[in-house]
């Protein structure tokens, strides 16, 4: 695909994203503002990247380390915000200060301490906004902590004050193919955060991360400040770069 083709198919898949979004917001009669929309680039090229924050679009996110070292550095942009959304290794944990402003993904103490070590390392003096990763449908394939644990999780590092580590709420994915369960857990969620912040007193804590390309309009009612859209912005992934992913 020829850069211009793309660039065009980009500004038009982008477009309808955000009208699909308004729609969605004004079904729910909530307010845009408080809606992020996220467009995941995982395994997709710098230039296809650098086309997308042409068109004004300045959320990012990225699901492996190796990825988005080849994407983040070379864009240099400071306008440009980074979201790690996938499964993080706490070995890894030292690669997020200075590239990545927010994770969605901690399921670990483990995880939350060398996340605030390798922040206090670091010399940029800024904070990490934090979500935790609810499991909420309880299938295998899916990382995050069940609801059960998460209040107990988030008293703990609360207890343990880590610097740098700004705890601000809950992420989680879908029900595949199943709208009904899928609106369900997002409801769970939404119950789960709102409990949190008022139980334990965290009043920062107030961003649901949930809806992808197939939910996110239901994630929009269910009360989603963060949609994580990648395929309809982008299109299609080649099988090809599938097959790269690690």
């Amino acid at each position: 695909m020829s850069g211009i083709i793309a660039d065009n198919l980009f500004a038009e898949n982008l477009a309808k994203v955000q009208k699909k979004i308004q729609h969605c917001v004004q079904k729910a009669e909530r307010d845009i503002n408080n809606i992020r929309l996220i467009v995941v680039s995982k395994t997709r090229s710098l230039d296809e990247v650098k086309s997308v924050a042409s068109l004004g679009q300045n959320c990012f996110a990225e699901n492996t380390i190796q990825d988005a070292m080849t994407k983040i550095p070379k864009l240099n942009n400071k306008a440009l915000e980074w979201h790690f959304i996938g499964h993080l290794q706490s070995k890894k944990a030292g690669k997020i200060p200075g590239y990545f402003q927010w994770v969605h993904s901690i399921d670990s103490i483990k995880l939350a301490q060398k996340l605030s070590n390798a922040m206090l390392n670091n010399s940029l003096n800024s904070r990490l906004n934090c979500l935790i990763q609810v499991n909420v449908s309880g299938e295998a394939s899916k990382s995050g902590l069940k609801p059960a644990q998460v209040k107990s999780f988030l008293q703990e590092v609360l207890d343990q004050q880590l610097p740098c580590l700004v705890w601000r709420g809950l992420m989680t994915i879908g029900v595949s193919g199943d709208e009904q369960q899928t609106r369900n857990a997002f409801v769970q969620l939404r119950e789960l955060q709102q409990s949190c912040k008022a139980e334990l007193s965290v009043p920062e804590f107030d961003q649901l991360s949930m809806g992808m390309s197939d939910d996110y309009c239901l994630a929009i009612e269910e009360g989603a400040t963060m949609v994580r859209v990648g395929t309809s912005v982008f299109g299609q992934r080649s099988v090809k770069k599938d097959k790269g992913l690690k």
